[in-house]
């Protein structure tokens, strides 16, 4: 018996669901520190993990939504959100604001590789693609912060986000160009996005900010 084979579908579909799980585990932990009921859980897990691909779905005018097409989806994240407030009730886990930057790092490459795929197979010249791979990848993350109450991290902490995913989606362009696999130029745009977050937050590298002087 042959093994299956890994066409892009199938590519597309792990990749979507990995970001989507970092993103909800992202969103669950923000939730938790504001001490919301399970509802509220839910509804920040959920932006966290959708918001960016379904923004990305309209500006591409692609039906179904992705998470409409994978109605499970919906099902598993209720599970998470239900079984996270059970687990972190039951052990009084410090949530930091840096326990909730690892997985949204790992989610913001992943995204950012799948935009930016989708948008190329669809088509779309490179500099569509990348700006799909950024919006599906930062869009989540900053409805969640929104939402949660508090200023987006991506615009606040100086910190590159956005120009992560920038760079990661290039690599992508740059694999498909070269005629690479698909799951190479995946692991590289991915690894790159998150290579470069990491970093950020290791070594506490920020971007120049926009300073007004007061004596004007």
């Amino acid at each position: 018996m042959k093994p299956p084979v890994l066409n892009f579908s199938t590519l597309q579909a792990a990749v979507e669901v990995a970001a989507t799980l970092a993103f909800a585990l992202s969103g669950l932990l923000a939730g938790a520190r504001k001490q919301l009921d399970v509802v509220g859980l839910c509804v920040v897990a959920g932006l966290s993990a959708f918001g960016g691909g379904t923004l990305r779905d309209v500006l591409l005018d692609r039906r179904p939504f992705f998470w409409v097409e994978h109605a499970d989806w919906l099902w598993g994240l209720m599970a998470l959100c239900f079984a996270a407030m059970l687990f972190l009730r039951g052990r009084h886990l410090a949530l930091t604001e840096r326990a909730i930057q690892w997985p949204d790092a790992l989610g913001l490459g992943l995204f950012t590789a799948n935009g930016a795929l989708l948008a190329l197979d669809l088509g779309m010249p490179a500099i569509v693609a990348v700006l799909m791979g950024v919006i599906t990848a930062t869009f989540g993350g900053v409805l969640r912060d929104i939402v949660c109450n508090e200023i987006p991290a991506a615009f606040h902490d100086h910190r590159p986000y956005a120009l992560c995913s920038f760079v990661g989606a290039w690599v992508l362009v740059a694999a498909v160009r070269l005629d690479a696999p698909q799951w190479a130029a995946i692991s590289a745009a991915a690894g790159t996005a998150v290579a470069l977050r990491g970093l950020a937050l290791w070594t506490g590298w920020t971007l120049p900010a926009w300073r007004i002087d007061a004596r004007r």
